[in-house]
Order: C-alpha cells, then sequence, then structure tokens
C-alpha cells in the first residue's frame, strides 16, 4: 500500500479530504513513562518540588492536542470535541501509563492528535521530574485504538480492556 502523503510524483501533500463525508472519529494513544519506584512514589503523593505533575502534564496533553496541526506538517486543523488524559501509575514497577483519548466529528482521523497529546504529556512529566531524576525513560508510544471513517475500528491486539 502506497504513503497517502506523497502524489504520483513523490511531492510531499496534504492529503484531500473535501469529498469524505464527516463521521465520529474517535482515537486512543498511549505513551510509558519509566520512573524509579521512588520518583513514582513522589509522583503519586504530589511530592515533586514543582507540584502537581500529573496535573500540568494532564494539560500539556490537551494543550498539545489542539495545536497538532502546527507541529505535524500534513496533519489537517480539526475542530476537536473531546481530548481527555489519563494516567495509571504502578509504583512498584516504576510505570505510568498515559492514555490520550481524541473525538471529533471529522472528515479525517484523529490518531496523529492522540499520539501527539500522549507524547507531549509524557515529555511534560519528564520536564517537572527531571532536577529530581534525568533517568526517566519515554517509551511505548503507540496507538491504542481508533473507529470512525471508512477504514473502520482498528484495537491494537492485546489492549482490550485497557
Amino acid at each position: 500500500m502506497p504513503f497517502n502523503h506523497f502524489d504520483a510524483q513523490g511531492q510531499a501533500i496534504m492529503v484531500d479530504v473535501s469529498a469524505k463525508q464527516a463521521t465520529l472519529r474517535t482515537a486512543t494513544a498511549e505513551a510509558l513513562v519509566q520512573l524509579s519506584s521512588e520518583l513514582a512514589t513522589r509522583i503519586d503523593n504530589s511530592g515533586s518540588a514543582k507540584g502537581d505533575v500529573l496535573g500540568v502534564a494532564r494539560l500539556a496533553g490537551i494543550a498539545a492536542v489542539k495545536k497538532t496541526p502546527d507541529l505535524i506538517p500534513l496533519s489537517h486543523p480539526l475542530a476537536i470535541h473531546h481530548a481527555a488524559i489519563e494516567f495509571t501509575l504502578d509504583i512498584a514497577s516504576g510505570r505510568l501509563y498515559i492514555r490520550c483519548t481524541v473525538r471529533a466529528f471529522e472528515r479525517t482521523g484523529v490518531e496523529m492528535e492522540a499520539m501527539t497529546g500522549a507524547s507531549v504529556a509524557a515529555l511534560t512529566v519528564y520536564d517537572m521530574v527531571k532536577g529530581a531524576d534525568r533517568s526517566v525513560e519515554i517509551d511505548g508510544v503507540r496507538l491504542l485504538f481508533k473507529e470512525g471513517g471508512k477504514s473502520g475500528t482498528y484495537q491494537r491486539e492485546g489492549t482490550a480492556g485497557w
């Protein structure tokens, strides 16, 4: 299957979605932030010297969703109807899962918006805690789910019930 952001001459283009019908589009993406269990405990207790790490990351992720067309050159500006950031913190393993869900009634999908939101929320966590521990890692940015449009529903294998 060819890449859809190139014309017949190989030039980068914004995909023409003008003839497509608007439908409800939903996407959920995830990013993993690997922390020490000590740092995870501090985040859970809002013990960072900078305060509520997850609250700041939530706002940053939602703002990033709305800025996606400014960051990803060929993405379409969309009227976002819903953007949410959720966190699951496993203190023992130090794993912080960040999930971003985006919904819009549009002619094109919201996968890039969900992935951008999860990524920026993860980067914000790093920024908030780097003074305490620079070894924090961001890993596994991935699409978990999407629905809407002619390509239908996609559910990443092994992620049902997340």
